[in-house]
């Protein structure tokens, strides 16, 4: 689902491409109108619902040229309004801004993760490598940086990934363990937040993370300080090597928000090999979060910001996918999708696959 703007108009197409060659100032403006402070004041202040440039000036501790400018530039913004330039309050938008978990952790990881980095993002579309990345060191990809990125960094990132999945993971639960499943392998599994879930979900399945070494190393210290080490293993790997060895013995593998961090072609590669240690009854999950399955038009419109995520920070060469791109990676895998559950946790899609 994608926005039907009307540009056929001259104006209104200048219009359009005028706010887009301002957009990420203008973003940084909406942040510092929320983290000085200034939005919180004209939210907090119901009792004067208007307020003048030196009134927040003074509660907020900054000049009121600060303010004004920032103000100024809230109009555009649509987060405050103004009758006369001299009373200003907050807008719905602007009260949304402050409150909404979702608009939070987008800000966050755009700023914190992406911002300078997608300056790059030429670079990157020309040498099919993550060349925002180099901002905080010289690694190939994101997901080898992880445990080295400063904590601010990280904070934001593991909010934004865990943000989505979070939402969609007890529905998830239920479609997984809707047949008996013993053994559950976890590709994949960043801290182990789902690993555990589902240990505590179901008391009897045994579940192995599969991971890379720095990523393993933070799952299993979670694994530890929660007492499931017993039931939750770790098997060290690097998905994309030729010689990659899955576990065995599995009757489910589960895959979340993980696809989407390769390549088509890397993505066959993924599930073949995963499909070299199926048999007839193991089950393969897919959770992801595609662009053409979203019923608002402001998710497709983050999923397409996150692709260029994936472009300038990540890997140079993944993207959110169309549903039918992964539908053919699944069969050109040797596999078949025999489920297909939507709307889980209102962004995700759960492709259930058998061999083929």
């Amino acid at each position: 689902m994608t926005q039907n703007l009307d540009l056929s108009d001259f104006e209104a197409a200048k219009s359009h491409v005028q706010r887009m060659s301002f957009y990420p100032i203008m973003f940084q403006a909406a942040r510092s109108l929320k983290n000085l402070g200034i939005l919180r004041f004209m939210q907090s202040n119901r009792r004067k619902r208007q307020l003048t440039v030196e009134e927040i000036a003074t509660e907020t501790n900054l000049k009121p040229y600060g303010v004004r400018v920032l103000l100024e530039a809230g109009l555009s913004l649509q987060l405050v309004e103004s009758a006369d330039q001299e009373l200003w309050s907050i807008t719905p938008a602007g009260r949304f801004l402050l409150s909404d978990k979702q608009t939070e952790v987008n800000f966050d990881f755009v700023n914190d993760v992406c911002y300078v980095g997608s300056l790059a993002l030429e670079d990157s579309i020309r040498n099919h490598a993550p060349e925002g990345l180099k901002v905080f060191g010289e690694w190939e990809t994101i997901y080898e940086a992880l445990a080295h990125l400063p904590e601010d960094v990280r904070k934001s990132w593991f909010a934004f990934d865990h943000y989505y999945s979070d939402g969609a993971f007890p529905q998830a639960l239920k479609v997984v363990f809707s047949t008996d499943i013993k053994k559950l392998a976890d590709v994949g599994g960043n801290t182990g937040k789902w690993s555990m879930m589902c240990a505590d979900y179901n008391p009897d399945v045994e579940v192995t993370i599969v991971d890379l070494p720095g990523q393993l190393n933070d799952a299993m210290r979670n694994v530890k300080e929660r007492g499931l080490q017993d039931r939750i293993k770790a098997h060290e790997t690097n998905v994309l090597r030729e010689d990659v060895k899955f576990p065995t013995g599995m009757d489910a593998f589960w895959m979340s928000q993980f696809l989407d961090c390769f390549s088509e072609k890397e993505i066959v590669h993924i599930l073949s090999n995963a499909a070299k240690v199926m048999g007839p009854d193991t089950k393969l999950f897919i959770m992801e979060t595609y662009w053409d399955r979203q019923s608002h038009e402001a998710s497709t419109y983050c999923l397409h910001g996150t692709s260029l995520y994936f472009t300038a920070m990540a890997n140079g060469n993944s993207r959110m996918y169309h549903s039918d791109a992964m539908m053919k990676c699944v069969e050109q895998a040797g596999l078949k999708v025999v489920a297909d559950h939507d709307q889980v946790g209102d962004y995700h899609t759960i492709f259930e696959c058998k061999l083929a």
